[in-house]
Parts: structure tokens; sequence; C-alpha cells
């Protein structure tokens, strides 16, 4: 009961109730809920902090960076997403809020694309100062089968190289990514290599262009360090897989390199084992064992994970969509 009432207490507070709701629909730092609502620093972490007590806002932190999000375990987890339903959509406040949101993710996704813009044709070096690529690609050929794969999907493409890598194996290969300039360096990189049953397009990693379960594999290749919301992230190319499909994302481990933030337009810094396998678990996906590469100052793990064979709900969409 108590748990309960601190729950209702904290959130019984207009600033409070807005803090929850704009956390519901995004992992947000202090700064960006304060250019949010229009409030002092001061008070906005007050207002988190009580939240945070009382179970319904998840805290963790990154280098000097705090991150918020609506709590997804405890007792009062269920309470703030009840909460958060209640809340009429067409509010005026609530809609001015969103409206914010909207504006400070494109301010960080423009942020990145022109990072990704300077940095195109230098991309691949860029990656080879964290750790050896020929190290990392052996450990992604390991967790990928080297027969079977009929469609496979590179989700932040960049230069092709994964394509690269693996378009002998496979009878179709498609590449994702935002930017025009990564996709102009791709398209060479590809033709350049012959491979012409591999493509690449812009596309959204929130929004892919396909039906769901139109592949047999999909890679997240050191691209999730720059997504404002890894978990829909993964969502979203879990949705893309076959039946028996395997996703792999390789990206760094947990680090406090703040320069790739201030410099590399880097979102996190890095990822722990448990919060993957929990965004696998959450798009119905099953986590495979995690393989750690030390590097010095970065690590660089790759997370595999598979759906289900029998996933019922997946072959029931296959069926309809084929028919």
């Amino acid at each position: 009961m108590d748990t309960l009432l601190n729950g209702l207490r904290a959130a019984a507070e207009p600033s409070r109730l807005r803090l929850l709701a704009l956390c519901a629909h995004a992992e947000l730092t202090v700064s960006e809920l304060v250019q949010i609502i229009g409030q002092s620093q001061p008070r906005v972490s007050r207002h988190l902090k009580l939240l945070c007590e009382a179970g319904l806002l998840d805290r963790f932190r990154e280098g000097t960076w705090a991150f918020y999000r609506l709590a997804e375990r405890g007792a009062c987890a269920g309470l703030g997403r009840q909460i958060v339903d209640l809340i009429p959509a067409e509010d005026p406040t609530l809609a001015l809020d969103l409206e914010r949101l909207e504006a400070v993710k494109k301010t960080n996704a423009d942020r990145a694309a022109e990072y990704f813009r300077r940095n195109a044709g230098e991309w691949d070096r860029m990656r080879s100062l964290h750790i050896a690529e020929d190290r990392v690609e052996e450990a992604l050929g390991s967790l990928l089968p080297t027969s079977g794969i009929a469609d496979f999907l590179d989700i932040g493409t960049g230069t092709g190289r994964i394509l690269e890598l693996f378009g002998p194996a496979i009878e179709r290969g498609v590449g994702i990514d935002m930017s025009r300039e990564m996709l102009a360096v791709a398209r060479a990189n590809l033709q350049k290599a012959g491979l012409r049953h591999c493509q690449v397009r812009q596309g959204d990693m929130y929004q892919l262009p396909f039906p769901g379960g139109s592949f047999d594999a999909v890679v997240i290749h050191q691209v999730l360090h720059f997504a404002e919301d890894p978990a829909e992230a993964i969502a979203e190319a879990a949705r893309a897989l076959r039946p028996g499909g395997r996703l792999v994302v390789v990206d760094f481990a947990p680090h406090e390199l703040e320069v790739l933030r201030a410099e590399h337009a880097h979102r996190r810094l890095g990822f722990a084992d448990v919060e993957v396998a929990r965004w696998f678990q959450a798009a119905g996906l099953a986590p495979g064992q995690p393989v750690r590469l030390e590097g010095e100052p970065l690590t660089v793990c790759l997370w595999p994970a598979s759906r289900p064979a029998n996933d019922a709900v997946t072959a029931e969409s296959l069926s309809q969509e084929r028919a």
C-alpha cells in the first residue's frame, strides 16, 4: 500500500506528470527535459529525483550524462505506464511537450547526420582507430551461418563493408542508411567488389521499408550508439527477421570516452550485456552468448539473438503477407 501511495503522490504534480509522459516516449537527459518543459535545471532535477525514488522512472549514468526513462521493472513500473496511458492524448500541454520532444530528436539526428556527411570518405579509417576490424569481422562471421542465408539486411550500412563481407555467401543483400554520402561510398564499394546482388538504399532504422519476416539475418554494426531509442531500433530489426532468423548487434561495451559524444555525435557511451539482453527479450528474441573483444581504450561486443523457429506470430504474419 505504501509503495502505491508513494508512486501516486510522486506523479500527482503537473510538472512531474509531464516528465513522466516524456520519459515514456524516449530516453532523455536533464538538459533535454529542461529544454522541453522550460523550467530550471535544479527544479527539473528535483522532480526527476522524486520520480526515481518512487520507482516510476529509471536513471542510468553514462560518463557525465544521465538518462531517464519510464521504469521497466519494480513495484511501480506498471503504475507509471497506467498513469501515462490515462493522460488525454488531446491535452494541449502534452501535445506541446511532444512537439518540442520531436524538435530535440531532430536536432540530435541532424547532428549525427552532419557528422556522417563530413566523415563518409574516411569512415572505415576512423573505425579502425577503435579496434582492428578484422577481429570484429572474424567474430561476426562466427556468429552467423556460412550458408543458408537467402536474404541479408545490414542496418546502418555506412560504407557497405558488412555487405562486402557476407556478399559472397548470400543470395540477396540490402543495406540501409540515412546518409546519402555514406550510400554513395557504399554503392561504389559494392560495384568495385562485383556484388550485383547487393544493394543499398536510404531508409530509417526505426521504420524499415520491408514487410515483417523478410530476412534470414540482420546486422546492426556500430550504429546503436548513435540511436535515440536503441530498444526501438532492435524491435524493428526483430520485426524484419523470419522465424529462425538471427540478429547480431555490434557495438561498444560501456566506456567513459566523452570525446566520442562531444566530437563524434555518439548518443550512448556503450551498452551493458544485461541491457541489450532485455531489449532482445522485449522484441521476442532469444539472446545468445555475447562475444567481447577487449580493446584499449574501447572494447567491442557482439550480441547475437535469434527469433524462435516456431514463432507463431511471425509465421502467421508471413502467411498473411504471402496471401
